[in-house]
């Protein structure tokens, strides 16, 4: 099968005039670009001295497994023919910190709600998500569980069906 590679610079932008010349001394803001797209705006998280206005590093994980995960099911969803007709998420990860400043993420949590068409097809709609993590690129690439906790709506119906799992 083919290799497929990618490329982004990343560009630091917090010098204030005197590099990192001490901890508090240093802006934590950087661009991340790649070729013929717009830049992202990133620093480090809050509680560690960034810019709350920017993404920052976990949550760019956390997007792309987001992402990742609703491309993946969309693909599963049309090989298994029901249709979505909308789909949002609202993911959660977990970061864990250690005494020698190191960490990492422990966990993500995908919520995502999913509007299909047909009423006969919950079960499979459900069923999907298990499927599109194996197939999504990130889900198998990352050191940490990725649970999901779908909700499936048929348009038009007054209910909807909620699994934790």
């Amino acid at each position: 099968m083919n290799d497929h590679s990618y490329e982004v610079s990343v560009h630091w932008t917090g010098d204030r005039g005197t590099g990192t010349s001490g901890y508090r001394d240093y802006g934590r803001d950087h661009l991340v670009s790649a070729d013929g797209k717009p830049d992202v705006l990133g620093s480090a998280d809050p509680t560690f001295r960034g810019d709350r206005d920017r993404w920052n590093p976990e949550e760019l994980v956390l997007a792309a497994l987001t992402q990742c995960h609703m491309l993946s099911y969309l693909h599963v969803a049309v090989t298994r023919g029901f249709t979505v007709v909308q789909y949002d998420d609202r993911a959660t990860a977990s970061l864990d910190l250690h005494r020698d400043g190191s960490g990492e993420l422990t966990g993500a949590v995908l919520r995502p709600v999913v509007t299909i068409r047909e009423a006969d097809r919950v079960e499979d709609a459900v069923s999907a998500h298990a499927e599109a993590n194996r197939l999504c690129f990130i889900a198998r690439s990352v050191a940490f569980p990725v649970h999901h906790e779908p909700e499936i709506v048929v348009l038009g119906a007054d209910t909807s069906v909620g699994t934790a799992g």
